[in-house]
């Protein structure tokens, strides 16, 4: 049975919607949303919520930016998982809301990674192992180097996402490439 982590989605979702600011890898039209001057100027009006706020933001830029670049109804990306998966996701977000404290630290570290490798920035924080770091190696870019196919089927686990989110570092700067993995329109 494979299982998810909904904090290592969240981590994952976080590390990559950072790093493809426009003042990192210049993927989605975002300018520091998720860096220091994002939660100074988000910090005023939303105290207690600011860094949610700032990856709300991110995140939608994100999900809409790959939607523009590569969009199939038959396609998983890490910003597009089934209803069921995005729907548990947004019930643990308000938890996690609710004691955002406790992830303060995730928040200021990711504030800077702008210039680091995206696979250097996932196993920093302990989100990939070398086996996925050796998959991702073997990944290949597709559609006009426009997306990343991924192996496999409609198993979304802690494998499958953290391969969608480090399937990001096939893309360039200025230049997305954005990981998928397809499964049936019966597995939703």
């Amino acid at each position: 049975m494979a299982t998810l982590s909904f904090e290592h989605l969240f981590k994952l979702r976080l590390v990559v919607a950072r790093y493809g600011e426009m003042d990192g890898a210049k993927w989605w039209n975002t300018q520091g949303v998720m860096g220091r001057y994002g939660a100074m100027a988000l910090g005023r009006g939303f105290p207690r919520t600011h860094r949610f706020a700032q990856a709300g933001i991110a995140f939608s830029v994100a999900a809409h930016r790959c939607r523009e670049i590569y969009d199939s109804p038959t396609a998983r990306t890490l910003w597009s998982l089934s209803a069921d998966v995005e729907d548990r996701f947004r019930d643990k977000w308000h938890n996690w809301m609710e004691n955002g404290d406790a992830w303060a630290d995730f928040f200021k570290g990711i504030e800077e990674i702008a210039g680091q490798p995206l696979l250097d920035c996932l196993a920093e924080r302990n989100l990939i192992t070398g086996d996925r770091m050796e998959a991702v190696g073997r990944l290949r870019r597709a559609d006009q180097k426009r997306s990343v196919p991924l192996p496999g089927g409609a198993d979304l686990d802690d494998a499958a996402v953290t391969l969608l989110a480090a399937g990001f570092s096939k893309g360039e700067p200025g230049k997305p490439a954005v990981p998928y993995v397809n499964v049936s329109a019966s597995s939703g």
